[in-house]
């Protein structure tokens, strides 16, 4: 009998179809992913249109990664958060006992409201109690966000700044005067200069 294409082709699966069902099915011995090379995956021709840049799975990752900030960022966000809103409210009158901008701000209400606003970090109410708290600093190692003490009545603390960088503070001054950034080295600043300290926010 001859055979025709199809035919043969309906003879062979016939053929097999009992072959296959017979035998039992059993795993790779090559699916245990340690064993085996994982390679990179390709985007579709068509998607790679609409993701241009990232060709793969793999870079994907590695743009999502290169957009989160270092460790050492991270530890210097909460100072930076303090410089920020220290800086937004220059030129905020002086008042004595003042706590909000909208009323202006002695030295203390100044820089209680600036941790309250950046860190949400309660500080007292008063210079001196400010003093007292967090971590003594020497001047040499002064960073960002420390508070500096100064006596301008007597030789008991009686005003506060926030440290910013390079010998510089921002503070509210005295009557008259608003929200500014002055220098340490300053000759009325340098003679009347007590100490710094670190709130406790900012010892980490």
């Amino acid at each position: 009998m001859r055979l025709t294409r199809t035919t043969a082709a309906v003879f062979l699966f016939a053929t097999v179809i009992p072959a296959f069902a017979a035998t039992p099915w059993a795993p790779s011995p090559n699916c245990d992913i340690s064993d085996q090379t994982l390679e990179t995956l390709a985007f579709p021709a068509e998607l790679a249109a609409f993701a241009p840049g990232l060709e793969s799975p793999a870079l994907a990752l590695a743009a999502v990664e290169d957009r989160v900030e270092p460790a050492a960022a991270k530890a210097y966000a909460p100072r930076e958060m303090l410089v920020q809103m220290a800086m937004k409210l220059r030129d905020i009158r002086y008042r004595r006992g003042g706590r909000e901008p909208s009323t202006g701000f002695d030295c203390s209400g100044f820089v209680q409201y600036v941790f309250a606003q950046a860190l949400g970090f309660d500080l007292p109410d008063n210079s001196i109690s400010q003093a007292e708290a967090g971590l003594r600093v020497q001047r040499a190692e002064l960073k960002t966000g420390d508070l500096v003490f100064f006596h301008t009545r007597g030789k008991g603390i009686s005003h506060v700044g926030i440290y910013l960088d390079n010998g510089r503070f921002i503070h509210s001054p005295s009557s008259g005067k608003r929200v500014r950034v002055d220098e340490l080295s300053d000759q009325y600043w340098a003679r009347r200069y007590v100490g710094a300290r670190r709130p406790e926010v900012l010892s980490s």
